[in-house]
């Protein structure tokens, strides 16, 4: 059977409807890079979901090329996920789209080595005749979070955001937005086939110790 982290890795694809607290690995990436409303049609954002899948499905398959990655197994392509911010917003205003900026990524695993992306992009760009050079392998160390399994629209999210906030803060934390600690999505829904009301979504934001 092949590798599927959200089966082995619970904690960090089946969270519960109620807040949690948990300490997440350093794990690695393909990432890119955007801004814009994510809903527009033909937009930056669906165009780099695109790229991501296709770089993803390349690595993926590779076991079936002649281009052999060291320590190899088969496994599911993860979830995709996303981090999202706004300039001079702390967290994120989801009644303002057109400002996001955000970083789309999908998890590879750790075998996943520069060679390797390198040989993914070009056999890529090669099947798929698109510029894949948006794309970047990168390495994401987020540490302490709060996260929630929200159910329903993204539009709903503040209210679970909210209640994550209150669930920190009365166990001592506090959040702790920065330049590389941001609003965490993890999508469980394909938007495209699930009613708005059955989206399920990870939400994690970093935290730190109200105590210093």
């Amino acid at each position: 059977m092949p590798f599927d982290f959200k089966k082995e890795q619970r904690e960090l694809y089946r969270p519960k409807t109620s807040p949690s607290i948990i300490e997440v690995p350093p794990m690695r990436f393909l990432a890119v890079e955007g801004a814009g409303d994510p809903n527009e049609e033909s937009g930056a954002y669906k165009h780099a979901i695109e790229l991501l899948y296709g770089v993803a499905y390349t690595l993926k398959m590779s076991y079936k090329t002649d281009h052999a990655i060291g320590g190899f197994y088969q496994y599911v392509v993860p979830p995709l996920e996303g981090f999202w911010w706004q300039d001079g917003v702390c967290g994120v205003d989801y009644a303002n789209k057109s400002s996001f900026n955000w970083v789309s990524v999908i998890r590879v695993p750790e075998f996943v080595g520069e060679t390797d992306f390198e040989w993914a992009l070009e056999t890529a760009t090669a099947k798929k005749r698109l510029d894949f050079s948006p794309v970047h392998l990168v390495e994401v160390d987020e540490g302490l979070c709060v996260q929630c399994l929200h159910v329903g629209p993204y539009d709903d999210e503040p209210t679970t955001v909210a209640a994550m906030h209150e669930f920190a803060e009365s166990n001592g934390y506090l959040t702790d937005f920065s330049d590389v600690r941001r609003h965490h999505e993890i999508y469980l829904s394909d938007p495209r086939k699930a009613a708005p009301a059955k989206l399920r979504t990870i939400v994690r934001h970093p935290i730190r110790s109200a105590f210093g």
